[in-house]
């Protein structure tokens, strides 16, 4: 795959303007400011093809970046008290009329704050996830925050945190600043893809 062909798409705002699916996609999910778009930027080998804001809930639509003959799809943070509950209740139709649109969706990467427990919006994400039997792998982002004993101690906490969500579960370490964990993911996706 020639990630120098990655194009950004589309975003939409609301559930009625989505498009059909008519590509495998691999989206990203979590928390607002968990940096969805700094890992699709690495991932992509872009410095700013993802817009990258250091305020929380600044990605209000459902973003489509093209590559080859896949996308990948950067969907709205949760869990951002600050925002209004009008807004809220859009996102949720958003995210809900996403995943229940018949798309061919390849695997979810749930991303988590690695310096973080896991949030009860991360598993319920999870359990959403699961019951509607979309693969999800979990992307641990800020790694470059921790060092060695503290990475050691969160990717063993972490597991007991997600609980049920962990078995079977790659569960990648990440950071958008040193690009550790970018080779790996880009592997997931070429994996899938050549299946």
């Amino acid at each position: 795959m020639n990630y120098n062909n990655a194009v950004f798409e589309k975003a939409f705002a609301t559930e009625a303007e989505l498009e059909p699916s008519d590509l495998p996609e691999f989206c990203f999910c979590g928390r607002s400011n968990v940096g969805k778009s700094s890992l699709i930027n690495r991932i992509l080998g872009r410095k700013a093809i993802a817009r990258v804001s250091s305020k929380p809930g600044k990605t209000v639509t459902v973003n489509f970046y093209r590559v080859d003959n896949i996308r990948l799809v950067d969907l709205p943070g949760y869990g951002y008290a600050k925002v209004p509950f009008a807004e809220k209740s859009r996102w949720s139709s958003l995210m809900e009329g996403y995943f229940h649109s018949g798309r061919n969706i390849k695997m979810a990467f749930q991303l988590i704050d690695m310096r973080h427990p896991a949030t009860d919006f991360d598993l319920s994400m999870l359990d959403f996830l699961s019951q509607m039997g979309i693969p999800y792998t979990v992307v641990l982002t800020k790694a470059d925050k921790l060092n060695k004993t503290q990475t050691a101690e969160r990717l063993e906490l972490i597991k007991t945190e997600l609980g049920e969500f962990a078995e079977n579960t790659e569960i990648i370490p990440f950071s958008s600043q040193n690009f550790e964990g970018a080779q790996i993911l880009r592997g997931i996706i070429e994996n899938i893809l050549n299946k």
